[in-house]
C-alpha cells in the first residue's frame, strides 16, 4: 500500500522583504481561496449607522414632514439642517431593489423638497450630515506629517443629475474644511460613489489637529444647497477659511424644484485612498451593535422600549418627587432631558389613597453619563412612595448627547 507523505515547508526570514509585500506585489490573485485579509486599522467604523437600519426616535418615527430649522434626525447620528426657505420630507426607507439593495442595504434616508427655495440668500444653506467625536479620530494623525489619506463612500440616488458636493469639516480648533465634487449620473438611479480627501500640507500642519476629546472631530457633510457666504471652496482642497470654503462654486441648489430629491446609505470612511475596486466591503454591523453605538448620542425611555407599562419608582422629599435611573448605554456627555407626547403620569401615595399629576413638568436634576437623578414638583406625603408611568407609545423621555 502507498503512503502519503506530509510535507511541511517554511519561508526563511529573507525570503520576506518590504519589496515584496508592496501593495503592487498583493493582488487578490496572490491570495489563497478562504482567506480574508484584515484591511482596516479601525476596528469599528468610524461612521456610525451607515446602513440607516437605526431610527430610534419616538418623536420622529421614520418620517419627518415639514422640515424647517436645524438639528433634524429620523435614522439615529444623521441630522439635516435647513437653513432656507424651503421645507423638506426626511424619512427612512425600504429598499427592495436597486444598485444599493444588491449590495446588501435594506434602508436609506431621504430628503424630499416639498417647499422650494429657488433664490438662495447669500448666507442660506442646507446640508445633511453625521459629526464624528474626536477621540475616535486620533488615528487619523492629524496635525502632523504622518496624517493619513481618507476615502468616503456611499451609496446616493437623486432625480438632480450634474455636480453634487460632499465636504469634510474640521470645526474644532483651526477650522479646516475640503468640499469635493462628484457626479450623478443618471436620474433616479442608484450609484456607488467613492470619494478621495488627500491628506496635504493643511492638514498636516500643527493647525489641523483634531483634539483628543469628545466634541465634534470632523462633519461628513452633503450638501443640498449653500448661498455664496459658503461657496468659495476648491474642489479637493484643505483649506482654513471657515465656513465660506464648505463647498464649490459648482454646487447646484437641490432644494430649488418641488419633488426634487437625495437619497442615501452604505456610507463608510475609510483610512487609505481607495478606488471602487480596492475599496474595502462595507463592515455590517449586527443590530444591537449598531444601535448600541447610536445610544451613546440619543436614547429614550418610552413604553415600547420597557414594557407594557413603563414605570419608574423613587421617593418624595419635601420639595420633589426624586427618581434614581441607569442609563442603559453611557452617554458622550451628560444628556439633555426631554419629553415627547403626554401620556405620562407622576402618583404619589398620600394618606390612604393615591395622589396624581397628569403630563408633569419635569426639574432640574443631577445627571451624568450614565445615569442620575429626575425631579418633579412634589405631590402626595413627604416621605411616602412614588412612581412615573407611561402609558401609551406616543410618549418617551428622550436622552440627547448628539455632537
Amino acid at each position: 500500500m502507498a503512503t502519503s507523505k506530509i510535507v511541511t515547508a517554511s519561508i526563511t526570514d529573507d525570503a520576506v522583504t518590504t519589496d515584496k509585500i508592496t501593495d503592487g506585489n498583493v493582488t487578490s490573485g496572490k491570495i489563497a481561496s478562504g482567506v480574508v485579509p484584515v484591511l482596516r486599522p479601525n476596528a469599528m467604523p468610524l461612521i456610525i449607522n451607515g446602513n440607516m437600519e437605526v431610527a430610534s426616535r419616538t418623536s420622529s418615527g421614520t418620517s419627518l414632514s415639514g422640515i424647517t430649522g436645524s438639528n433634524n434626525f429620523v435614522t439615529d447620528r444623521f441630522r439635516f439642517d435647513e437653513g432656507a426657505d424651503a421645507t423638506l420630507t426626511m424619512s427612512q426607507e425600504t429598499l427592495t431593489s436597486g444598485g444599493a439593495f444588491d449590495d446588501g442595504f435594506k434602508k436609506s434616508l431621504k430628503l424630499l423638497v416639498t417647499t422650494a427655495d429657488g433664490s438662495l440668500a447669500s448666507n442660506q444653506s442646507e446640508q445633511l450630515m453625521q459629526s464624528i467625536e474626536a477621540q475616535n479620530l486620533q488615528l487619523l494623525k492629524f496635525g502632523t506629517s504622518n496624517a493619513v489619506d481618507l476615502t468616503l463612500a456611499f451609496w446616493y440616488k437623486s432625480n438632480v443629475t450634474g455636480t453634487h458636493v460632499v465636504t469634510l469639516d474640521k470645526e474644532d480648533s483651526t477650522r479646516t474644511t475640503c468640499p469635493v465634487e462628484f457626479t450623478v449620473s443618471s436620474s433616479g438611479t442608484w450609484e456607488h460613489k467613492v470619494v478621495n480627501f488627500n491628506a496635504d500640507a493643511t492638514i498636516k500642519a500643527a493647525s489641523g489637529a483634531i483634539p483628543n476629546d469628545n466634541g465634534t472631530g470632523l462633519r461628513v457633510m452633503w450638501n443640498l444647497a449653500y448661498g455664496s457666504d459658503y461657496t468659495s471652496g476648491t474642489n479637493g482642497d484643505w483649506t482654513q477659511n471657515g465656513v465660506s470654503d464648505f463647498s464649490t462654486s459648482n454646487q447646484q441648489n437641490i432644494v430649488a424644484t418641488n419633488s426634487n430629491y437625495v437619497e442615501l446609505t452604505g456610507v463608510q470612511l475609510e483610512i487609505g485612498q481607495y478606488t471602487s475596486v480596492t475599496l474595502p466591503p462595507f463592515q455590517h454591523e449586527d443590530f444591537n451593535t449598531n444601535i448600541a453605538r447610536c445610544r451613546r448620542y440619543y436614547q429614550e425611555m418610552n413604553r415600547p422600549l420597557y414594557g407594557d407599562n413603563t414605570m419608574l419608582t423613587g421617593t418624595t422629599s419635601a420639595g420633589n418627587q426624586m427618581f434614581m435611573m441607569r442609563l442603559p448605554v453611557p452617554m458622550r456627555s451628560a444628556p439633555t432631558i426631554s419629553m415627547t407626547g403626554t401620556n405620562i403620569n407622576l402618583y404619589g401615595t398620600s394618606g390612604s389613597s393615591n395622589a396624581a399629576s397628569a403630563n408633569p413638568t419635569l426639574s432640574a436634576g443631577t445627571f451624568g453619563t450614565q445615569g442620575g437623578r429626575l425631579l418633579y414638583a412634589r405631590i402626595g406625603d413627604v416621605g411616602g412612595g412614588c412612581w412615573v408611568d407611561i402609558d401609551q407609545n406616543d410618549t418617551s423621555m428622550n436622552f440627547t448627547a448628539e455632537l
